[in-house]
């Protein structure tokens, strides 16, 4: 998994779904990040974060983690995640990198500002998942992110919060075609 040609550390059960998102990404190549499955992330599928330590080395050297729930809910019962249609779990994977890729021109200081901004500011959230699905689609994954999006949205178990969630926080899939059609 992690070798000096290739910076990435996932699951084995992961792989061919990680690299084929990763292959929309030529720029995070030599970029490390570590796949991590977690038993939980609140209110989120999948997380990007830098590690902090590594913010205080150069951009070029910094690490980052891309943590995946184990499981979610859809009407009070629980599902693993690895059992999602591999297209949606590809689209998930893709917005997370859409994020990273957001973190790579970011300074240390900013990068910092824009963590706390997430935490308190409900804007800011907005603003940041809706640049990471920009992100995505611009690297050429609108169909991952677009059956990501209509897994949940039309998914008829799926809790409406979080359905509400996705609608208010992420790019809905007519802007994701926007977008597509200015590339």
């Amino acid at each position: 998994m992690f070798n000096i040609q290739n910076p990435h550390i996932y699951p084995e059960s992961i792989a061919s779904e990680v690299n084929l998102a990763l292959s929309y990404f030529p720029q995070l190549k030599e970029t490390s990040i570590t796949f991590k499955f977690k038993s939980d992330i609140k209110k989120s599928t999948m997380q990007a974060q830098p590690d902090f330590k590594s913010l205080l080395k150069p951009r070029a050297k910094r690490k980052y983690f891309i943590f995946i729930s184990e499981k979610f809910k859809i009407s009070g019962q629980e599902f693993k995640t690895i059992n999602v249609p591999i297209e949606v779990l590809i689209g998930w994977l893709g917005h997370e990198l859409g994020h990273i890729l957001d973190y790579q021109h970011r300074g240390k200081f900013n990068m910092i500002w824009f963590g706390i901004k997430y935490l308190y500011l409900e804007k800011h959230i907005v603003e940041a998942e809706r640049a990471a699905d920009t992100f995505a689609v611009n690297q050429g994954m609108e169909d991952y992110i677009l059956k990501t999006k209509n897994f949940i949205l039309d998914h008829a178990d799926i809790d409406e919060n979080y359905k509400k969630r996705i609608k208010r926080y992420y790019l809905s899939p007519e802007e994701i075609m926007e977008i597509v059609q200015e590339r």
